[in-house]
């Protein structure tokens, strides 16, 4: 199932080239109070309505898919964790670069851990993504996005699927210089998410999936997610280890090789098979 956020924070189930309408099955079931959850509560609740969908789109408000506007398939994700070193040859371009080193030697992802994009970062489909200091180099990274579930603290990564609602395509703009990571990439529109959550149940495999981008048309990277050092389950594992995900938090697993900056203007255009693709803009100034 293909799920996305679309116009006016509306529910929407896509099938072909079609949006039904689902935001009526989460409206039965009220409004959070305050204090609200600290997780995404659409997905935090997709259980209690998935059985009332298949029956429910007969009578659902449809709309073309070209007509409508799509956001951020997750609205209010809790935590935004990226992995900044996961594929062998982006260390090894990173190393071979020092506007990406910054007079850093990258090792392993156990020493340099992971780290968290701040919410406000959150971009989705056609958005723009801006640039917050412009006299810098910003750099394009596409990656796999695992949309969490259900909350997941110590899971072992046999069991690490389980807690996995879906997945998409996902940006994890940066730029370079010599701060933390969890600074340089948490700039407003830095976190781009999209086009929509196909569920866990479509995908036979998260660690066999072809990723590229392409800038203004040039092909910049190209890569399968069979090469991620820590792969979608130990991925899992040892983000539970230090945090409690919980449903709606995205994990960004890391970006190939290829990287490279982006200009005022330039368009990106990010796929991952079966998940579709995005385009954002550059702004302009």
């Amino acid at each position: 199932m293909k799920i996305c956020r679309f116009n006016n924070n509306r529910i929407g189930v896509i099938r072909g080239d079609t949006v039904y309408d689902i935001t009526p099955l989460f409206k039965s079931l009220g409004e959070p109070g305050w204090p609200y959850p600290p997780y995404d509560w659409i997905i935090g609740n997709f259980p209690r309505v998935q059985v009332q969908i298949e029956p429910f789109l007969a009578r659902a408000t449809t709309f073309a898919l070209s007509e409508v506007t799509l956001l951020a398939p997750v609205a209010n994700p809790g935590k935004i964790i990226g992995a900044p070193i996961n594929y062998r040859d982006h260390i090894d371009e990173a190393n071979a670069d020092q506007e990406i080193a910054n007079g850093k030697t990258f090792t392993t992802l156990e020493q340099f851990g992971l780290f968290i994009k701040a919410p406000t970062a959150l971009n989705g489909p056609d958005g723009i993504v801006e640039f917050p200091f412009p006299e810098r180099r910003t750099d394009h990274e596409v990656e796999l996005g695992v949309i969490i579930g259900k909350q997941a603290k110590r899971v072992p990564r046999e069991h690490a699927l389980e807690y996995v609602f879906g997945y998409c395509v996902a940006l994890d703009m940066t730029v370079r210089g010599p701060e933390f990571a969890g600074f340089r990439k948490s700039a407003d529109t830095f976190a781009v998410i999209g086009p929509w959550i196909t569920t866990a149940d479509e995908i036979a495999d998260p660690n066999a999936l072809d990723l590229d981008l392409t800038v203004n048309g040039e092909p910049r990277q190209n890569s399968n997610t069979k090469y991620l050092i820590y792969n979608v389950q130990h991925l899992i594992e040892y983000a539970s280890a230090m945090y409690t995900l919980q449903p709606g938090d995205v994990i960004m697993t890391g970006t190939p090789a290829g990287v490279g900056p982006v200009k005022p203007g330039d368009v990106i255009h990010a796929r991952v098979s079966q998940l579709g693709d995005l385009t954002v803009r550059m702004a302009r100034s």
